[in-house]
C-alpha cells in the first residue's frame, strides 16, 4: 500500500533549493531538475522505494512524496533533513502532511545545526 505526503516549504529561493536537492541526490538516485519550468523529480531505488515531485512556486517549494506506507516516515526525514541543512541560513522548516490533514514528520533548523 502506498501513502502520499506533502510539504510546502516557504523560502525566498525555492528553485535554488529544488535544484540543490536534485543535484545532491543525483549521486545515488535518478533525479532531474528543469530550471525553466521550476520542476524536478527524485526517484528513490528499490531498497527504500519512493517518488518525489518538486515544484518551485512564488516563495514556496512544494514537495509531493509517494511511497510505500512503511517507508513514508523515513523518506520524509531524509528529504526534510537535507533540505533544512541546505537552508540553515534561511531557517527552513519542512512540515509534512499526509492524507486527511494528518501530520507527518517535521524537520527544522536547530541552533546546533
Amino acid at each position: 500500500m502506498t501513502t502520499s505526503s506533502t510539504a510546502r516549504v516557504t523560502c525566498d529561493r525555492p528553485g535554488r533549493y529544488g535544484k540543490q536537492l536534485a543535484s545532491h541526490f543525483s549521486k545515488k538516485l535518478e533525479t532531474r531538475w528543469d530550471p525553466e519550468a521550476g520542476r524536478g523529480h527524485l526517484s528513490f531505488g528499490s531498497e527504500t522505494p519512493g517518488e518525489v515531485e518538486m515544484i518551485a512556486g512564488e516563495g514556496v517549494l512544494l514537495l509531493q512524496l509517494e511511497a510505500p506506507t512503511e517507508h513514508i516516515e523515513h523518506l520524509e526525514n531524509v528529504i526534510g533533513r537535507h533540505l533544512v541543512k541546505f537552508g540553515l541560513r534561511d531557517e527552513l522548516t519542512v512540515a509534512w502532511k499526509r492524507p486527511g490533514g494528518v501530520d507527518g514528520t517535521t524537520q527544522l533548523a536547530t541552533p546546533e545545526g
